[in-house]
């Protein structure tokens, strides 16, 4: 093709547009979320995968398009960061990549890794670290090891969250529990606890007071629960309560919107359980 050409066909009102230095898009209108991340492999070169929100998105790890296409280059490589595109060197390029079409992207932890770097909150992290552990994505220990090998520059989040997670904390909902209980100086209890008496496995609690013999459920999923999940929660809440167990339900919303009355609530459950008989009941951590 010749410049006059495709100057001609780059002319305004024309049917081809400028998306990046060197790379066309062929059509007109807005380009979409896969022509700018291929775009942004063509800008790269050869050797670039992408990373960060952009592989989240293509994980299913999160839906949203993100506005800058994070791509990963070698060091030695000479491509620039332009309009959307950010290129990110690195002497650490991933030795497996993912493939959709021809749209090149780094594995879970990579991307998680990357992600939360450029994530400005704490809960934003955790949220991330949360979808993708919930999902089966990846496991925490695969997250560890990306950590461990990765640059510490930027990790400082991701590493508090996953401190939180050994912990015992799932979820996003759980860890602003965890948050509130910090901060009203309420004795932490043990998080995913599995509960046991003499019959064998009795429940998995978001949290758990053993010597007062108080489990706290954070019912995530307030706006979703059919009518047969909730008629499983009310049966798990009686069998708990049967066996002497005093169980504390709280939403992510009363977690947000009533923090003083969800922490004078579990004030004053610890607070009257040492006075009852010891229960026969074990728990194992999470």
């Amino acid at each position: 093709m010749t410049d006059s050409t495709r100057k001609y066909r780059l002319r305004p009102g024309g049917p081809w547009q400028t998306l990046l230095p060197g790379v066309y898009l062929t059509v007109t209108g807005t380009a979409t979320t896969d022509q700018r991340e291929m775009a942004a492999l063509l800008h790269a070169g050869p050797a670039g995968v992408i990373t960060g929100h952009a592989a989240l998105r293509r994980h299913r790890i999160t839906a949203a398009s993100p506005e800058i296409v994070d791509v990963l280059v070698p060091a030695k490589v000479r491509s620039g960061s332009s309009s959307f595109v950010r290129i990110c060197h690195t002497r650490r390029m991933p030795e497996v990549v993912c493939v959709e079409g021809e749209i090149r992207f780094v594995a879970t932890p990579r991307a998680v890794a990357d992600a939360a770097r450029e994530l400005g909150s704490f809960r934003e992290v955790r949220a991330v670290v949360a979808s993708a552990v919930q999902r089966r994505h990846c496991t925490v220990s695969m997250l560890a090891r990306e950590l461990e090998h990765g640059p510490s520059r930027g990790s400082r989040l991701l590493r508090a969250v996953l401190a939180e997670v050994a912990d015992g904390i799932r979820s996003v909902a759980e860890g602003d529990f965890r948050t509130l209980l910090k901060r009203g100086r309420v004795p932490m209890p043990m998080f995913n606890a599995q509960l046991h008496d003499d019959t064998g496995l009795v429940a998995i609690v978001d949290a758990w007071w053993p010597r007062a013999g108080v489990a706290a459920e954070v019912d995530s999923r307030e706006w979703h629960l059919s009518p047969q999940s909730w008629e499983r929660t009310m049966r798990r809440h009686a069998d708990l309560t049967a066996r002497g167990i005093l169980v504390l339900h709280f939403t992510p919303g009363q977690i947000k919107k009533e923090p003083g009355t969800v922490l004078a609530t579990v004030t004053t459950a610890l607070t009257a359980g040492p006075s009852r008989t010891p229960l026969p009941i074990r728990a194992i951590p999470s």
